[in-house]
């Protein structure tokens, strides 16, 4: 209960802090940037099925979205989207509505059906629909700073907010932000962790130097945080094949 009162707390003070200040072109371009970081920015690759996952990525920031049945370890934002479009007036696809669960199961399902009516449909959707999801992105991010504050220790705190203020203070610390939470998420979920290390927004800010350029420091923590990731992983999952391209990303984040 006092969890719950504290994140309460802290959404009322950081409702207006982050993302308020964005006109929503500029929050818009931020959005196409994710969409960029994802999957260079094409239409095909709003719907995506990564190789050695167990679920479909879509939208502008590749929302997950798991099969029935099938559960892993990462948060699932797919549906969440669904909700947060239907909840601003958006006419989605009747098959789409009703969907409890991703309605591919495999990757090669998946594939098989990429030209079908279902997926032309959804394509269609997400690509008239980069200005809502880029507004999605930043509530996420509204949403994370409570959340990582009640989940770090009390003398961590000061340090987390502080870091997280420093990047808000700039676009491309804005942009850093969003773009990394919706790419390894807030951290504060105990199964996104490997070896009892996390590799989400809050294990960089809580990394992250305090002093010289927010941005710099925070692209050099995030680049050491997702190699400390690959290092835990299980070894079956061959996560350094993903490494080299994790950390490019990361470095962009310096203008």
């Amino acid at each position: 209960m006092k969890a719950k009162l504290f994140i309460s707390l802290m959404m009322v003070s950081v409702a207006g802090a982050f993302a308020g200040g964005l006109a929503p072109a500029e929050l818009e371009s931020v959005g196409r940037k994710v969409w960029q970081n994802e999957c260079a920015g094409t239409r095909d690759g709003l719907t995506s099925w990564n190789e050695g996952e167990a679920f479909a990525s879509l939208g502008i920031g590749h929302f997950i979205w798991y099969p029935a049945g099938a559960k892993g370890p990462f948060e699932e934002s797919f549906p969440h989207l669904v909700r947060f479009l239907g909840g601003r007036g958006v006419t989605l696809p009747e098959w789409l509505r009703g969907a409890s669960a991703c309605p591919w199961k495999t990757k090669a399902e998946f594939q098989r059906d990429f030209k079908g009516a279902r997926m032309e449909q959804l394509r269609e959707l997400l690509a008239t629909t980069v200005a809502l999801q880029s507004e999605f992105l930043a509530q996420r991010m509204r949403e994370a700073l409570p959340k990582m504050l009640a989940e770090t220790s009390p003398a961590a705190r000061a340090k987390v907010r502080a870091n997280f203020d420093r990047l808000a203070q700039s676009g491309a610390g804005t942009f850093a932000l969003i773009d990394y939470v919706n790419f390894k998420g807030e951290g504060t979920s105990p199964t996104e962790r490997y070896q009892g290390q996390g590799w989400g927004l809050l294990a960089v800010l809580e990394q992250m130097a305090e002093k010289g350029d927010p941005v710099t420091a925070f692209s050099k923590s995030a680049s050491e945080v997702l190699a400390r990731r690959v290092r835990n992983a299980p070894p079956e999952r061959r996560e350094e094949r993903w490494l080299p391209g994790w950390q490019a990303r990361v470095k962009r984040y310096v203008p």
